[in-house]
């Protein structure tokens, strides 16, 4: 066996290694499923193994898993061939199930990720569509839900970042490992200052970006309860270890320079953003590649739709940049609403002129994760 081929079953055999771990985790610490929960496990290919760790799991619980698969050659398949008027529809059977489960596991595909060259982005669109029923259904339902991130990282992904699949599974698995409530302890100090009417500052290097926090406030710490299903989030992220603040849309002003981000053209490496009285007036991408995604996927929008709504403050201390989920690692500051998520990786947040960000570095925290 060559070196390359040893180093691959290596990497992959440290994958299949943290899943039972994990499994645990989600149906212990996530779900809390208890004897006699009905639990429905919905995955693609590439999650099959993972998923058969949570239904062990949940049968030694006594709680009562239904795995369900996604298989990636009927779904491409069936994005060809299917009528369009019942592409990303919910058949009666689904939504039956939705209000007669406990718990929900859902394990993505690479397929329904934004950055898939081989899934016309129409299609595709359309064949998600249903999103919005499906979380209505389950909010109706009060479903607890965790949706499993590593899902989406497929050979398209990793050729984007510049790394092999099997690394980026491996590091978004062992931060999916941080243990929920110590990023509880550190998100808390950072949640009681973001209050609505906060006067907030964004710092990148010479560049300042102004605006006030008001709205919806939460925490992806990888558990669902019963404060979450209140709150109407029910489904719960694992990698995990963020927060999300609503912004004042009409308050933002000034500029802001934003890092490697991946959208849904593919990778931008880097930018600056200009806002003016709430609206993006400009943008201008790190390279000429850049440019011209940003020209597009900003250009297609209304002005009325270009502005700052929310931003996202990051507290995993395991995942790195670079690995497809650098909104959740410690200490970045994401961006959104406005067509992209521009993430910040070394930016200064302060709040009422007090910094929770240094240089990418959090700052309130008074707990250590682990």
């Amino acid at each position: 066996m060559s070196a390359t081929k040893k180093r691959k079953k290596s990497r992959a055999s440290g994958v299949s290694a943290l899943y039972p771990q994990l499994a645990k985790k989600v149906v212990t610490e996530s779900l809390y499923l208890r004897p006699g929960d009905s639990v429905t496990v919905e995955t693609w290919n590439n999650g099959l193994e993972f998923a058969k760790e949570i239904v062990k799991e949940a049968r030694k619980v006594g709680a009562l898993p239904l795995l369900i698969l996604e298989d990636d050659g009927a779904y491409l398949w069936g994005l060809q061939n299917t009528p369009k008027e019942f592409l990303g529809k919910m058949g009666k059977h689904e939504y039956g199930l939705l209000s007669s489960t406990d718990a929900y596991v859902f394990v993505p595909g690479p397929l329904i990720g934004t950055y898939t060259p081989s899934v016309p982005r129409e299609e595709g669109s359309m064949a998600s569509s249903y999103n919005s029923s499906w979380y209505e259904a389950a909010e109706k339902a009060r479903v607890r839900g965790v949706r499993l991130t590593f899902g989406y990282v497929g050979e398209d992904l990793a050729k984007l970042l510049g790394k092999k699949r099997e690394d980026i599974v491996l590091r978004q698995l062992k931060a999916s490992l941080v243990s929920s409530d110590s990023i509880k302890q550190v998100g808390k100090p950072i949640l009681e200052r973001l209050t609505d009417g906060t006067q907030a500052e964004l710092r990148t290097g010479n560049a300042s970006l102004s605006f006030n926090l008001r709205g919806d406030l939460g925490i992806e710490d990888g558990v669902t309860d019963e404060a979450d299903i209140t709150a109407k989030n029910g489904i719960s992220y694992i990698v995990p270890g963020l927060i999300w603040k609503e912004v004042d849309p009409e308050s933002t002003t000034g500029k802001v320079v934003f890092s490697s981000s991946v959208t849904r053209l593919g990778l931008i490496n880097g930018g600056t953003l200009e806002f003016e009285k709430g609206r993006l007036t400009g943008w201008e991408g790190k390279d000429k590649q850049g440019q011209q995604k940003l020209d597009k996927i900003l250009g297609e929008m209304t002005e009325e739709k270009r502005k700052l709504s929310m931003i996202t403050i990051g507290l995993n201390p395991v995942l790195t940049y670079g690995y497809g989920q650098d909104r959740f690692v410690a200490g970045a500051i994401g961006l959104g609403g406005f067509g992209i998520t521009g993430v910040v990786d070394r930016g200064t947040l302060n709040l009422g002129m007090q910094p929770v960000i240094e240089k990418g570095k959090l700052v309130t925290a008074k707990a250590s994760i682990g």
